[in-house]
């Protein structure tokens, strides 16, 4: 089994989720996605986690990011676990649930990890922008739920990087400045950024953050 590593394209799978078979590069084409992991069906965890990825929603759509969870469990098994999401945490959950029972996609990924458990996948987060190819990866062991407020910093810090020629500072948040690429000449930076360049080093440069 391969390792995925970041910048290698997404691999590519046809599974059956909780809406219908899916191709997952289709499912992709040309939005950014989320394939997210989940130990089990009925865990508590899992529950406020798929319930809080559907009250996100509109962030998502905002973003052109599209969500696809993943576990081990059954299809009948996922559709009375969504019952129980949409009870307890007030919420609709929309967005496809892969019924991984022969592991295939879990293995594919690489959500399996035996010193934890040799059957449960971990939380994985893989987080592919819309050239198919993986821009994140984390992994969150059973006990811990993702926070889905970084997640969305995340994608907003990739894709400034990917249209804009920046990056951005530890504890950045959207709003704040960023940082100019390395690769930029300062002369050339301050054409590209027209709100303004400070330059605190020559290799670092800040700019307010240009899609705004």
């Amino acid at each position: 089994m391969a390792t995925i590593r970041l910048g290698d394209v997404a691999p590519n799978f046809t599974a059956q989720t909780t809406e219908g078979e899916i191709n997952f590069h289709e499912y992709l084409e040309g939005s950014w996605g989320i394939l997210f992991s989940h130990p089990a069906d009925y865990t508590p965890v899992c529950t406020t986690e798929l319930g809080t990825v559907a009250k996100y929603t509109d962030e998502f759509k905002k973003r052109n990011v599209k969500v696809m969870a993943l576990s081990v469990d059954g299809i009948e098994s996922h559709h009375g676990w969504i019952k129980d999401i949409n009870e307890t945490q007030n919420t609709s959950v929309n967005f496809p649930i892969i019924a991984d029972e022969d592991r295939k996609v879990s293995e594919l990924y690489d959500m399996i990890h035996p010193n934890a458990d040799s059957k449960l996948t971990v939380r994985s987060v893989f987080i592919v922008g819309d050239d198919k190819k993986v821009k994140l990866i984390i992994t969150y062991p059973a006990s811990t739920g993702r926070n889905f407020e970084e997640l969305l910093r995340v994608i907003d810090s990739l894709q400034l990087t990917a249209y804009h020629q920046v990056a951005t500072p530890a504890n950045w948040k959207p709003g704040e400045d960023v940082v100019v690429s390395p690769a930029i000449p300062t002369a050339k930076a301050k054409e590209i950024f027209t709100k303004g360049v400070t330059e605190v080093k020559p290799y670092l440069r800040m700019t307010p953050q240009p899609n705004l």
